[in-house]
């Protein structure tokens, strides 16, 4: 037999398609989306910025390096300096002992010796005297000479951290000014942040940064990232950010087709298409000022969060997008990696 459908199914059913196609297609009662976010800016002022974070870290590098090598410098020259007293002293004695003997030369003291044993062991003592005396005066000459070169040396140091100093305002400038079509100026930053120190990343021998390829699988995608920016990523959830985060991306300009950026999400669900408020303001205060303050251990070229860029050679500035959450960096920490 033939069943009978309910009064009003023939009219609901197609008003339950269009509702289930509507949510569907404009996110009725759907959970935040995880697409990335378009973060605006544009390709010459990207480029600028990681070329001038570079050239910044690494003239800081050398700078660091410098200094350490002049408190070497500058302890060694001071040991020198003792030293020199020191021997000074004993050549000095050397000097008036061989006044007091006046006249009296060794040929003399040989010819009044008593008999031939006398005459040898005279003789040995001579030998012995005049080795002890010329040794005191090459160490002197010796020790003179290495202090000149440690001196020269502690001068070289003082003239490479100038030229570093000159090189890291130089960078600085260049970012001021590329940062000038969307800053306002400087910006106070943010605090607070997670007290766990991230775990710092593989350097070269010399203390810089060795270069790195998009050669490992990017966890929070398809793609693949750096082995610094894994790191960066692990340290990141190790010291308890774990929400939502993104970082290879095929298309555009920038780290993020590199595999040397992330960007994570403030709302716990993913990114959303709004201003952070709240806790999820909270977050990412606390997020962007624990990547600055772990910069040097990560490797951290600059961070954007809610209107502010940090940059190494500039610090906090304002930052300002194209007035979308995404592009004002509002609903997400931005991350660009060494």
């Amino acid at each position: 037999m033939r069943r009978t459908m309910p009064v009003g199914w023939r009219g609901a059913r197609p008003l339950t398609t269009l509702l289930a196609v509507a949510a569907l297609l404009f996110g009725l009662g759907a959970v935040p989306a995880h697409a990335e976010p378009n973060e605006g800016g544009t390709k010459k002022l990207r480029d600028a910025l990681a070329a001038t974070a570079k050239a910044h870290i690494e003239a800081k590098r050398k700078l660091d390096t410098s200094k350490k090598r002049q408190k070497e410098l500058a302890l060694q020259v001071t040991m020198m300096e003792t030293r020199l007293v020191d021997l000074t002293a004993q050549v000095g004695e050397v000097a008036a002992q061989s006044y007091k003997v006046g006249r009296l030369t060794p040929a003399a003291m040989l010819l009044d010796s008593a008999n031939p044993e006398l005459f040898v062991q005279r003789a040995a003592s001579l030998d012995m005297l005049a080795q002890r005396d010329g040794r005191r005066v090459r160490e002197l000459t010796d020790a003179r000479e290495e202090a000149r070169q440690a001196k020269i040396a502690l001068d070289g140091e003082v003239r490479e951290q100038r030229k570093q100093l000159a090189v890291m305002a130089k960078k600085k400038k260049e970012a001021e000014a590329a940062l000038a079509e969307v800053s306002s100026g400087s910006s106070g930053g943010f605090s607070g942040g997670s007290s766990t120190s991230a775990r710092p990343a593989p350097r070269n021998s010399d203390g810089s940064w060795p270069s790195e390829s998009c050669s490992v699988d990017d966890p929070t995608t398809s793609g693949c990232i750096t082995p610094r920016t894994l790191n960066a990523l692990n340290q990141t959830k190790a010291a308890g950010y774990k929400r939502y985060v993104s970082c290879y991306r095929s298309g555009g300009s920038g780290e993020h087709p590199k595999g040397r950026a992330c960007d994570f999400s403030a709302a716990t669900g993913g990114f959303e298409d709004r201003t952070a408020t709240g806790g999820d303001k909270s977050y990412g205060d606390s997020l962007a000022a624990w990547h600055v303050r772990n910069a040097n251990r990560l490797g951290v070229l600059y961070v954007i969060w809610y209107r502010q860029i940090w940059h190494p050679g500039t610090g906090w500035r304002a930052y300002g997008g194209s007035g979308s959450p995404a592009a004002d960096h509002t609903n997400h920490v931005h991350l660009s990696m060494y």
